[in-house]
């Protein structure tokens, strides 16, 4: 094939590249060549990719004609490749932070988080300043603690609402499992300490679902497949359900996911296409796509999910929640599947920042970064939300081009966030410029892809692959066609794009930006059995997302608006290494300017209700 081969690009020192606003680096859009398929257009195309006649010269021709190739394969550059984005603790000295002791139990460090949050009470429901509001964890343990309902009461509504939004005429596909006599004896336990006035913490008895791609026994960890938990048996906890369960947190069953995480749709030819509950005939977004969905519909104020390609914030968005994923190595990952190594990290999705926030502070855990040296483990830092008013001389780097870089509906909904911003606190947006994004997007694939074929090699060499589904078969052949030197290429752009980033975080503390291209998009009935293919849709989804996977950033999303047909908009910022209490307070600064203007979904369960 060396007559077709791509001429690849010679990347100059990092020390020339400008980051300023007047930079001549251009900005490379997707370069995405692919069209639409499913039903027995995807059939055929899986087909052909396993053929071994037919297969290497496509998948040749297919990744050469996305970029691929002359982006990062045949790629000069002088870096050296980063391996694992894990960054050394260096002290941010982040106003309005509170120290937490390490030592601290998961129920501590939940309580240390309440601590830190505004004394007043959340406004009612119902109440003329808020046109909706999801119920809150502090809702639950409130109405828990007054008396004014149950654990067992609430599970009770659960289990009939799961059971309505999983038969037609509905079939919103939220989960993959859930076991009603294991809820109902978590309740019973909770209700029981609840009346003894012994609540282990304001979780107790909290609803919370467990994205299926994290063991949380007694369930098979599938990983959205019809096989894996046969390989892989689920005999643990996960340290993040552990944690949860240590405070007394219900755990309602395991919630759908794209097929291995393997696309950005959330559409599960085993399980079901997750619907979004601000309109069933929308997708839900990938890979977590349950766990959105389950938090968007009031099924519970929490879920967990992973997050190796913007799994938790691009269904965040796409279903108006709030997606929270932080620095690499901040969260124990014991008993997640390991589809891949140096990008997926466990996320919080939930209907508040705070409530984020809450189960973030569970999940936390001092532990080495590196178990093999003696790196000392990051110190953690709450954010004092009570503080009397937001922080102030944020700096907000936006790259024009790339901001814009999606729907108009998008673009004036986030243009608008950024400018209440600066109007009501004062914060001020720089404009930089971020070089060579598509190449990172690129490095990402290689990397994502050979990570979870490389994972999953032992498993699919026993496997019959009529047991995949066909858009999950034409990932693993794409993602099983990289090599040593296009993985090893990608490392070395890792390295390039984190000095770019490690640059603009000197001038400005969050890079800003929409959470994605596009708001929710059809979902189609031929995509039902075998899955879709969409690039197009899928590029314009990750657009935003690359860097807190790669890179290793913290990232959170907000709900700010809605487009036209009133699908949900979602803002990101993204971090500095271990600027999550930064973070938190934006997101709770940028929420309490749009909180009063959120919709109420199509479906919607109210688990509060008065008995």
């Amino acid at each position: 094939m060396g007559l077709l081969k791509a001429k690849g690009v010679v990347y100059k020192p990092v020390e020339e590249v400008d980051l300023g606003p007047d930079s001549q680096e251009l900005y490379v859009r997707a370069n995405v060549k692919a069209p639409r398929m499913a039903g027995f257009l995807v059939k055929v195309f899986a087909w052909f990719l396993e053929s071994r006649i037919f297969g290497p010269f496509l998948l040749y021709i297919l990744i050469r004609n996305n970029l691929v190739h002359k982006l990062v394969s045949n790629a000069e550059l002088e870096e050296s490749p980063v391996f694992v984005p894990l960054h050394q603790f260096e002290e941010l000295n982040e106003p309005e932070v509170k120290l937490i002791d390490s030592d601290l139990s998961p129920p501590q460090r939940v309580q240390q988080a309440i601590e830190c949050l505004p004394l007043s009470s959340p406004t009612p429901l119902d109440a003329s300043t808020h046109s909706f509001r999801r119920w809150t964890i502090m809702d639950y343990s409130r109405a828990y603690t007054s008396g004014k309902t149950t654990p067992y009461a609430v599970a009770k509504r659960l289990i009939a609402a799961i059971r309505r939004s999983s038969t037609p005429p509905m079939d919103m596909a939220f989960f993959i499992n859930y076991d009603v006599e294991d809820i109902l004896r978590q309740a019973t336990e909770s209700t029981q300490r609840h009346q003894r006035g012994e609540p282990i913490s304001c979780l107790d008895g909290v609803p919370v679902a467990i994205k299926d791609e994290i063991d949380c026994t007694p369930y098979p960890t599938t990983g959205g497949t019809k096989w894996l938990h046969k390989f892989r048996p689920c005999k643990a906890d996960a340290y993040c359900v552990m944690c949860l369960r240590a405070c007394g947190a219900i755990l309602i069953g395991k919630t759908n996911m794209h097929e291995l995480g393997a696309g950005t749709s959330g559409i599960n030819p085993h399980y079901g296409a997750t619907r979004n509950p601000y309109d069933a005939g929308k997708i839900s977004g990938g890979s977590s796509s349950g766990s959105a969905a389950v938090v968007a519909s009031g099924l519970c104020p929490v879920s967990l999910g992973v997050d190796g390609g913007g799994s938790v914030r691009m269904p965040a968005a796409l279903c108006g929640v709030v997606g929270f994923k932080p620095t690499f190595g901040r969260i124990p990952h014991a008993g997640v599947l390991p589809l891949n190594w140096t990008v997926g990290m466990v996320g919080v999705l939930a209907g508040t920042i705070e409530d984020a926030f809450i189960v973030y502070a569970a999940l936390n855990a001092q532990f080495p970064l590196n178990e093999s040296s003696n790196t000392q483990p990051p110190k953690l830092y709450f954010p004092l939300l009570s503080a009397s008013s937001p922080i102030s001389n944020i700096k907000l780097a936006r790259y024009g081009e790339w901001f814009n870089d999606c729907s108009d509906d998008i673009r004036v909904c986030c243009s608008h966030a950024l400018d209440l911003l600066n109007h009501k606190y004062g914060w001020k947006t720089i404009e930089v410029t971020i070089p060579e994004i598509e190449a990172m997007r690129l490095a990402h694939y290689v990397t994502i892809g050979t990570e979870s074929s490389t994972s999953l090699s032992s498993y699919l060499e026993k496997l019959n692959f009529s047991q995949l589904g066909w858009d999950a078969r034409v990932a693993l052949s794409v993602y099983g066609s990289f090599n040593a030197t296009e993985y090893v290429k990608a490392q070395k752009l890792r390295n390039r794009v984190m000095q770019f980033h490690k640059k603009i975080f000197t001038k400005a503390d969050v890079i800003v930006t929409p959470t994605v291209g596009v708001t929710a998009y059809p979902i189609f009935n031929d995509a039902m059995e075998t899955g879709e293919l969409d690039y197009i849709n899928g590029a314009a989804l990750v657009r935003y997302q690359i860097a807190g996977n790669f890179l290793g950033l913290p990232t959170v999303t907000v709900p700010v608006g809605y487009d036209k047909k009133g699908l949900p908009i979602g803002l990101q910022f993204i971090g500095k290494p271990w600027s999550e209490p930064t973070l938190i307070h934006m997101a709770f600064a940028m929420q309490a300017l749009c909180i009063s203007d959120y919709k109420k979904p199509q479906i919607f369960y109210d688990l509060l209700k008065e008995d």
